[in-house]
């Protein structure tokens, strides 16, 4: 049995930091599926320069991820993303690299790309890993044996999201910041390539009134019901 934890759902849901959480206290591995994709977003930019993302040579992309190499490496209990030999998980979380990851996210070769990378690091790990993303458990693990959809509102993600930044929780920047994670719930769900959803037997979880302790618990539950021993 494949034993990972699958955690699905929509931007700013909270899916990395219960993903990392549950991991620390089963005492597995956390994988951040964007972390991959930020990394290979950030050697297409350094090496073929800026660029709209439908008109980067996919070819030449996967030929940088291979001949750098583009990679996940465990240290620790966490899978962290290393462009040349370098860790950059710091570096892919630049303003820069956000600009264009969607972009470089929906071309379908580098979707399958980075799919067979996670797949390649899970098999490798000894005790399990808890993967989140947003195609997790219906494309990436469909055979996981738990799967999770984590989701909130729309405002409650905008205030989460704004309280990250240090950003004043006002009217006016909480419907902003409201209204573009539900446009980005939009395109997410509605792209032609592994649509943001929840998998058929996945276990929704709604956070929006539940702490991250909270929701962490559940998951925690669900996996010891689930995962045995």
């Amino acid at each position: 049995m494949v034993r990972v934890i699958a955690i699905d759902g929509p931007a700013a849901s909270g899916k990395s930091s219960t993903a990392l959480r549950v991991a620390e206290r089963l005492g597995w591995a956390h994988l951040d599926s964007g972390a991959l994709y930020r990394a290979l977003t950030l050697a297409a930019l350094d090496g073929l320069g800026e660029r709209a993302g439908e008109e980067w040579p996919v070819q030449r992309i996967l030929a940088l991820a291979q001949d750098l190499p583009v990679r996940l490496v465990l240290s620790g209990a966490a899978f962290r993303p290393e462009v040349a030999g370098v860790d950059v998980d710091e570096a892919v979380r630049s303003d820069r690299v956000t600009a264009h990851v969607s972009a470089v996210a929906a071309l379908p070769a580098v979707r399958t790309w980075v799919n067979a990378r996670q797949r390649e690091a899970v098999v490798g790990h000894p005790h399990g890993v808890v993967v989140d993303g947003r195609d997790i458990g219906t494309v990436v693990f469909p055979e996981a044996p738990l799967k999770v959809f984590l989701t909130a509102t729309p405002d409650e993600r905008a205030r989460r999201r704004l309280a990250q930044r240090g950003q004043p929780l006002e009217a006016q920047r909480v419907a902003r910041e409201s209204a573009e994670l539900a446009a980005r719930d939009h395109a997410d769900a509605s792209r032609a390539v592994a649509p943001l959803k929840a998998a058929r037997d996945a276990v929704l979880v709604d956070s929006t009134r539940l702490s991250l302790d909270e929701q962490v618990d559940q998951v925690v539950a669900l996996a010891r019901q689930r995962f045995p021993g």
